[in-house]
């Protein structure tokens, strides 16, 4: 049998999965250093880990020009805030209703950009499951600030999206990103050092550190960059979309944080909505940040 389009969107498939595996596997490990140099701390050691992997793999260059170098402080301003959001949410509520409620940024930019009125019945849809997850109907013991929070981050990967596209098309590889990510561990050091005090300097601390870095930046943002050469954007957008699934199993297998029926249907109604609207968005395919 020849080779055709088949034969090379299955390793593709394979790389996304992998890579939103590797995102959640990442964050469950997060978890376990909240307690000691809490989650900005996290966050720190997060961006810097995958700032030098990633500079190492990619080995960008400064911008030359004051555009670029303020495109790409503010692509670093927006990574700063969605890990420093989402990780400070992961450490008040699920993983999984984190992920959920961090995936309407990404819904609402495909949403608000597609001109399509059908669009905004997928986006019905979603806050349907956002007013189940997040207890609308029947009331809820989730802590409001971790829902906030989520929120926050979805807001920072909405307001990441594009500027992220325009860093892409304007650095080679993964460049644009490592440097990116350099500015957000500049800029989640005043808040990561203060947390994270002198534990910030235990070996056990650091390594597993550079795990979470290495999990939830270098390894996944890699396989989604060879996947993205692979796959129609359309087809990368719907397997975006089951991360919220993907999160919520990690978070009961690795975390023991068991959610309950509805919100089980509430996390299906926003992969429904993401996977219906980012199959024929516009907008560029949504990286996790």
């Amino acid at each position: 049998m020849s080779g055709g389009p088949t034969d090379s969107s299955l390793p593709a498939a394979g790389m996304v999965l992998g890579a939103i595996v590797s995102i959640q596997l990442g964050a469950a490990v997060a978890v376990g250093l909240f307690s000691e140099i809490g989650a900005a701390g996290v966050v720190f050691l997060r961006a810097l880990t995958g700032a030098l992997v990633l500079s190492a793999i990619w080995r960008p260059g400064l911008p030359r020009d004051r555009d670029s170098l303020r495109l790409m402080l503010l692509f670093g301003v927006s990574l700063a805030g969605v890990n420093l959001c989402f990780y400070e949410s992961i450490d008040r509520i699920p993983l999984g209703t984190a992920v959920t409620l961090e995936f309407i940024g990404p819904l609402a930019v495909a949403v608000f950009t597609s001109g399509r009125r059908r669009d905004w019945l997928w986006a019905g849809l979603a806050a349907i499951g956002i007013v189940l997850l997040t207890g609308g109907i029947g009331g809820s013991d989730l802590d409001p600030l971790g829902i906030a929070l989520a929120l926050g981050a979805g807001f920072f990967w909405g307001a990441y999206i594009l500027p992220g596209k325009r860093v892409g098309a304007e650095s080679s590889g993964g460049g644009g990103l490592a440097l990116a990510m350099l500015f957000s561990a500049v800029l989640t050091a005043p808040f990561g050092i203060p947390a994270g005090g002198t534990d910030l300097l235990m070996p056990a601390v650091i390594a597993t550190g550079i795990a979470v870095g290495v999990l939830s930046a270098a390894i996944p943002f890699s396989l989604e960059l060879e996947a993205m050469r692979r796959l129609p954007s359309s087809v990368f957008g719907v397997m975006m979309s089951i991360e919220p699934a993907v999160a919520a199993a990690v978070g009961l297998v690795f975390l023991g944080q068991v959610i309950e029926p509805l919100q089980v249907v509430a996390v299906l109604l926003v992969v429904a909505a993401s996977a219906g609207a980012l199959s024929t968005s516009r907008t560029p395919v949504p990286l996790e940040p």
